[in-house]
């Protein structure tokens, strides 16, 4: 069997249940585990990922608009590899391509490969879309597996955040300009980590919110964990904030988190989330 993952949250799936040797193209974001990093990529990012994070949301904005997607996949180089399953997504157009444009793509690709689309919201949905790619790539028991252990592990956080008397009140922020709070399954790591989300609601999308409407949930705790980027880049987009309530609320208890790793990817590392989310939240 020929796999290509066209989402980073994907190929991880698949080489956590044991796969890996299925995979013959990735993502251009497709960077864990390592060994990832040598498949041959079959997407890119039109946009100039040196960009502001304001050029960045205006362009991608703009491509919303326009119907262009900023993902651009290379079919002919897909269709040279021959996959049997396409793994896919309908959940982010900024992440990959969503499943309009796979449904495009597919049907240039002779033979037609078998197509799985992703679109988990909740924890639960991650859960549910492990075990749909396991069935697709013919490792089910692996899949079961693999969400039995991620299900012990935040049960274990689960029993801890139930004896915390004080849940500190958390704002999770996923991009900086504008704001945006976390959304989707964050707030659920937030609360198995003993912590309330006071922004971000639970299984929706992530939502753009005010500097001044922040600010004034006066939470114990922000963490910043930037959507497709890193904690250097993070650091650096937090200390150009200039509106005075942005100001404000990074001035306050401000933890940094690998968004591009962990948050932003729903698969198995939602578990290492979760624990990291609980060591910042009670350090």
């Amino acid at each position: 069997m020929r796999v290509a993952s066209l989402l980073p949250a994907a190929t991880e799936i698949v080489a956590a249940i044991g796969g890996a040797c299925l995979l013959v193209a990735v993502s251009h974001e497709c960077d864990f585990p390592v060994a990832m990093r040598a498949l041959p990529p079959v997407t890119r990012f039109r946009l100039d990922a040196g960009l502001t994070s304001r050029e960045i949301d205006s362009q991608m904005a703009e491509a919303k608009r326009s119907g262009v997607s900023p993902i651009e996949l290379d079919v002919d180089a897909l269709g040279r590899l021959r996959p049997d399953v396409l793994i896919g997504q309908s959940l982010c157009s900024v992440c990959a391509l969503d499943g309009t444009e796979l449904t495009r793509v597919v049907a240039r690709l002779d033979p037609r490969p078998r197509v799985v689309t992703l679109h988990p919201h909740t924890l639960a949905d991650v859960w549910a879309d492990i075990a749909k790619v396991g069935d697709a790539i013919a490792l089910p028991a692996q899949a079961a597996e693999l969400v039995s252990a991620l299900q012990h592990r935040i049960e274990r956080l689960r029993s801890r955040a139930r004896l915390t008397h004080h849940a500190p009140r958390i704002v999770v922020l996923e991009w900086l300009d504008p704001p945006y709070v976390a959304g989707h399954w964050v707030p659920e790591l937030v609360a198995l980590a003993g912590g309330e989300d006071v922004a971000g609601v639970r299984g929706t999308p992530s939502l753009a919110r005010p500097w001044a409407e922040l600010a004034a949930l006066a939470p114990d705790l922000v963490v910043v964990a930037l959507c497709g980027f890193d904690v250097p880049r993070a650091r650096r987009e937090a200390a150009q904030v200039t509106d005075p309530d942005g100001r404000a609320l990074l001035g306050g208890h401000v933890e940094f988190l690998d968004g591009n790793a962990y948050t932003s990817r729903p698969g198995p590392r939602l578990g290492d989330a979760a624990e990291i989310l609980a060591d910042l939240i009670h350090g």
